[in-house]
């Protein structure tokens, strides 16, 4: 059996399954071709390394791909294809130094602005209405990317300035206020002569009608950050992502905080809630990323959190049920 057959089997099993597996099949596809048509037992494990250590990749991305491999792997050996996985060792974990970009209020303006120039050409699906009242949300929310594209109209209660935002994981569903700022520019946009001609059930939706996919937002994004001229001043291989959005949103709203002075025991469980986060640990790190200024008072404000949780103060559980 050749290293092709073998992808190609395997591939249209897991799809026989109800799976997708578009982009593990895509990467077990690259991978075959990269080989060249060989025998699947001639395979080596250099051969498997040098797929896995392509240039710009990072840690993540060749932990994923190992994976892959490993479970294709396995899934002949033990249908004595192979003698054994030719599985290189595994990559020790380098220290995690992503950090997401925080837009400063100038940026995240002209980002506003060119949503009217982004969007003109006729190719565009989505329009620059959509595309701003996208930004505003994600920033006035905090919420995830894919959150705001499963929205649907019954959703968006302004009666009653609550969102529900629909999660992917376990189902998990949430009910969050909106200020009076994110309700004005809602309405706006709910009451604007296209958004009462669409008939579409999402609440953000493209031109025609249809749903807007991630992949034909981020590029749309990725255009609108050329045109405002934002970049990361050091040529990273990450630049500003529209997911950004939800660690502006966290660390502009812990600034307003800090300058208050508020009392970080009871404002940071209300944030994780807010953004969906069920631990502390995801939401406690946008502290880091607050400015300089405000790290004195971090230290005095931050709490022992670890010699408590914070669900075991009725004080904190009754502030949340009333958000």
């Amino acid at each position: 059996m050749t290293l092709s057959e073998a992808v190609r089997i395997y591939v249209d099993r897991k799809r026989s399954l109800g799976r997708s597996y578009i982009k593990s099949g895509g990467n077990l596809i690259s991978f075959a071709k990269q080989i060249g048509d060989a025998p699947l037992v001639e395979v080596t494990a250099r051969q498997v390394s040098a797929f896995l250590s392509g240039p710009r990749t990072s840690t993540v991305t060749w932990l994923c791909k190992y994976r892959l491999l490993k479970s294709f792997f396995e899934f002949w050996a033990a249908r004595g294809e192979l003698e054994a996985p030719p599985m290189p060792p595994i990559r020790s974990p380098s220290p995690h130094t992503f950090v997401p970009y925080v837009y400063s209020r100038e940026e995240l303006r002209l980002l506003l602005k060119g949503t009217r120039f982004s969007q003109k050409l006729d190719a565009c699906k989505i329009g620059s209405q959509t595309l701003r009242m996208l930004l505003l949300f994600l920033y006035g929310t905090g919420a995830l990317t894919g959150e705001a594209l499963r929205l649907r109209r019954e959703d968006v209660d302004l009666k009653s300035d609550l969102v529900t935002i629909r999660g992917t994981r376990f189902n998990r569903v949430r009910r969050i206020p909106v200020g009076p700022d994110l309700h004005k520019r809602l309405r706006q946009y709910v009451d604007s002569p296209s958004q009462k001609k669409n008939e579409s059930m999402n609440f953000f939706a493209n031109r025609d009608g249809t749903a807007i996919e991630a992949r034909i937002l981020s590029k749309s994004f990725e255009r609108l950050r050329r045109l405002a001229g934002i970049a990361r001043p050091d040529e990273a291989t990450y630049q500003p992502r529209l997911h950004d959005l939800r660690a502006t949103f966290a660390v502009h709203r812990l600034t307003v905080w800090l300058k208050q002075g508020a009392d970080l025991n009871r404002m940071l469980p209300a944030l994780s809630a807010y953004l969906g986060q069920v631990g502390l640990g995801s939401t406690e790190r946008y502290l880091s990323m607050t400015p300089e200024r405000f790290r004195k008072q971090l230290v005095k404000l931050s709490p022992q959190r670890r010699k408590r949780r914070w669900r075991d103060n009725p004080a904190l559980m009754k502030f949340l049920a009333e958000l």
